[in-house]
């Protein structure tokens, strides 16, 4: 594996996952630990596709979508860590356990992804993962993926 150069744009991170618009929630790789965590970025605009029905006059980034970046980032720990040989795999979100969301994230706000590996199992990965704007976490999530058979 090489040796990753930070930040990590969407252009390399679109080498690693298979995640194109409108479902690619991760913009930048700021901060990486080989097999630890990796912190990413989404910034989320008016542009995105859900906010014309989720809410056409009060725009929120579904929560769904929110647990979906922070799963997005934990694939990109387990290519950039080769924590398996993960070369051309897909790996599938199979659980998410204790997901709280905190308040509301809108047009206009830049996400923070801070993902951590607790362990891996076989051809399962299971994330620890927190997601802020401004510093205030808006959500959190354990989250468990596995790789496609």
């Amino acid at each position: 594996m090489e040796t990753v150069q930070l930040p990590l744009d969407v252009i390399g991170i679109q080498k690693l996952l298979p995640h194109r618009y409108p479902f690619l929630l991760v913009d930048r790789v700021v901060a990486f630990e080989p097999s630890t965590s990796i912190v990413c970025r989404k910034n989320v605009t008016i542009n995105e596709p859900f906010f014309q029905g989720h809410f056409p006059n009060k725009p929120v980034m579904p929560g769904v979508l929110l647990i979906e970046a922070l799963a997005q980032a934990g694939g990109l720990l387990t290519h950039l860590s080769a924590i398996t040989d993960s070369d051309g795999k897909v790996f599938y979100l199979v659980k998410v356990d204790n997901a709280k969301f905190s308040r509301m994230v809108v047009p206009g706000d830049q996400l923070e992804l801070c993902v951590s590996l607790k362990r891996t199992i076989r051809n399962m990965a299971l994330f620890e993962g927190v997601a802020r704007v401004d510093g205030e976490q808006v959500a959190c999530a354990e989250i468990l993926c596995a790789e496609a058979k």
